[in-house]
């Protein structure tokens, strides 16, 4: 049975949603999410603006690229972009949350400050396709007036930019030298990890021109990852024998752990103060529960503290608390190797459900 997707080229979690649909030979159509399609398919639905949405055949909507993928993983078990091994398995769904909830950072900052003008372009071909350039490029500039607004509100400002640059740019070379003798994160079948990477890498830091220019010069072999990962053979594909996590990606998961981990748990402290404050009541959890600190490169700034970055961190940390024996001690291994004790008693801030189209704290 057809699915619908309802999308967009420039928007980050499309190009996630759309490479996992194609991977799995998803039998889907994808839909330009246009002013009118917002109108009339996604705002009735989901109550809100926001892409990638998938209708199925049998009208169920569906909301998050995370709830996509899991909805078509357990109609279609196999194969998995889940590895099946405990360091395997624990590594993608922290390197899922990375790319998702953290390089958002470098995938806005350089649109905004390097891709301004082309990218009113874009938003204009999704706001008016049939207009000419000029009429495009206006109606996208109102458009992507939201989406630039966002920039400050991310931590992204002149004091952070440099370190943002530097950061990004590291983990070019990281990557890259992973990329040099592996097709994709864990073998020669794209992970979870790899759909929570490839949102900001392709949608942004690779289509944008001037960043995809960075990227190519920087980093030859994450630019053929991405060309990869958007040109996916359905269903291919193998993890590494042994659950091996190859060394190579120690330092971006060590990046992970300095960098996002100790924002999210100044924001699990938010989200404990906040649903102490609202037990009992109808109140609906906020997106953002105000700024929280974080510090990248030596360079502190704040930014939002997304309380959607919580419900993603359940995922890896319910993982290994589900583990015992060799293979909790396997996963508790590879975080120390990174430098990730932290996540080993992390404090959660209150248990959250995702459910609805929203978030929402379990009562």
């Amino acid at each position: 049975m057809t699915a619908t997707m309802f999308g967009a080229p420039l928007s980050l979690y499309s190009g996630k949603a759309r490479s996992y649909l194609d991977w799995k030979g998803t039998d889907y159509t994808e839909v330009l999410a246009t002013p009118a399609v917002h109108q009339a398919e996604i705002i009735p639905t989901v109550g809100r603006p926001v892409i990638p949405v998938v209708k199925l055949a049998d009208g169920t909507v569906l909301q998050d690229t995370t709830v996509i993928i899991d909805h078509f993983e357990a109609e279609d078990p196999s194969p998995s972009v889940y590895p099946t091994t405990p360091r395997q398995r624990f590594a993608a769904l922290l390197l899922e949350v990375f790319g998702d909830e953290w390089l958002v950072i470098p995938a806005m900052h350089y649109r905004w400050n390097y891709n301004e003008q082309w990218v009113y372009g874009e938003f204009g071909k999704v706001a008016l396709p049939d207009g000419n350039p000029e009429e495009q490029r206006e109606v996208g500039k109102q458009r992507g007036a939201t989406f630039k607004g966002f920039v400050p509100m991310l931590g992204i400002n002149d004091t952070t930019i440099p370190a943002v640059e530097a950061s990004y740019e590291a983990l070019l070379t990281d990557l890259n030298a992973h990329f040099e003798t592996h097709p994709f994160l864990f073998g020669t079948r794209p992970s979870i990890g790899d759909f929570g990477l490839i949102g900001p890498l392709y949608a942004h830091n690779y289509r944008d021109p001037a960043s995809g220019e960075i990227m190519r010069r920087l980093a030859p072999n994450v630019a053929k990852w991405v060309e990869r990962m958007i040109d996916l053979e359905p269903r291919s594909g193998e993890f590494l024998a042994d659950d091996e996590v190859p060394t190579t990606l120690l330092p971006v998961l060590a990046r992970m752990m300095s960098e996002q981990v100790p924002h999210l748990a100044k924001v699990a402290g938010m989200l404990r103060e906040w649903a102490a404050a609202n037990a009992g009541t109808e109140a609906e959890l906020p997106r953002a529960l105000g700024m929280a600190p974080f510090e990248i490169e030596g360079v502190a700034g704040e930014r939002m503290a997304l309380s959607f970055s919580q419900w993603m961190l359940q995922r890896p940390l319910d993982f290994l608390a589900s583990l015992t024996g060799d293979d909790r001690a396997a996963c508790e291994a590879l975080l120390r190797e990174c430098g990730g004790e932290a996540l080993l008693n992390f404090e959660s801030g209150a248990r959250l459900i995702f459910e609805n189209h929203k978030l929402r704290v379990n009562a």
